[in-house]
């Protein structure tokens, strides 16, 4: 993974002539966090020692960074800018057969808008603004400058791709790349599930835990995160140890009974961003909790 200083996605990138691998390096010499994909448009499995995610997730993670693992491990925390990496033994086999190569849009700083047909392609001319394009198999990629979290069918044919995601590259595309603008940031909030009814009382188990759901109302959850928000707020030293800790919080009472949605993530990456941490600290601090708490990736 990269830092979230990359200003836009190269141009001069065409995976038409290029095997996987050197489309790969020519993204990473850019600052683009890559991985390969097999076919059906997937990434890779995971190693033997992580097979079937019993590691928890990323493994060994005790500094931010991507997968610890020497194989492309756990779908976008495998993206990386490292070239001994990318052309290591570990990968080799990975890219012998691989059909595709993807990115991570957060890692690079930029935000994928996936119109998966006609129609929302149609919604997002009359809707967004005009912005770097790339063709699809059915619809289009509109890419946006700026990272935000991802968010799936936020309307019908639309995902939104950036942080924790990834994004089959399929080109450098035609436009000028704009800013991130307010009205997808808004469809990702205003789309995303919602807490339940403050009148429902939650009984069922945590799924593979003994204890119940904390969240009598949406208010107790509401109150976690304003805590999580003013705890990073006031600050005043050792801001990534804070964030850390807030987020840990957090997910250790609220991340086991699928209640946290991608508002709520949101508001607590906004309060760190405007202590100064980056996207891409943002976004280790919340993986690396998750794994501390042996949350699924």
């Amino acid at each position: 993974m990269t830092s979230d200083r990359a200003t836009t996605l190269p141009r001069g990138v065409n995976p038409a002539g290029n095997p996987p691998l050197a489309t790969a390096l020519d993204l990473a010499a850019a600052n683009v966090p890559v991985l390969p994909l097999h076919r059906g448009k997937v990434p890779f499995g995971n190693c033997p020692a992580c097979a079937k995610n019993v590691c928890g997730g990323r493994p060994n993670m005790k500094t931010p960074g991507p997968c610890a693992c020497p194989a492309p491990c756990h779908a976008w925390a495998a993206a990386t800018i490292g070239p001994s990496v990318l052309t290591s033994p570990q990968w080799a086999s990975a890219w012998r057969t691989a059909a595709a190569v993807a990115y991570h849009p957060g890692g690079a700083g930029v935000t994928v808008v996936d119109l998966d047909d006609a129609a929302a392609i149609a919604w997002a001319r009359a809707t967004l603004p005009a912005t770097r394009t790339v063709a699809t198999t059915r619809g289009e990629h509109w890419i946006y400058q700026g990272a935000m979290q991802s968010v799936n069918a936020v309307r019908p044919g639309v995902d939104i791709k950036s942080l924790m995601s990834y994004a089959r590259w399929l080109g450098p595309g035609t436009g000028t790349t704009a800013a991130l603008p307010a009205a997808v940031r808004a469809l990702a909030v205003k789309e995303a599930p919602t807490t339940r009814s403050a009148t429902q009382t939650h009984t069922a188990p945590f799924a593979g835990q003994n204890g119940a759901c904390p969240h009598r109302t949406p208010v107790y959850l509401d109150r976690g995160i304003a805590m999580a928000v003013q705890r990073i707020t006031d600050a005043d030293s050792a801001v990534h140890a804070t964030v850390y800790r807030a987020f840990l919080a957090v997910l250790s009472r609220h991340g086991r009974c699928g209640c946290l949605t991608e508002t709520h993530v949101m508001r607590l990456f906004t309060a760190a961003q405007a202590k100064g941490e980056s996207v891409r600290h943002c976004t280790d601090a919340w993986t690396n909790a998750r794994t501390a708490l042996g949350l699924s990736a």
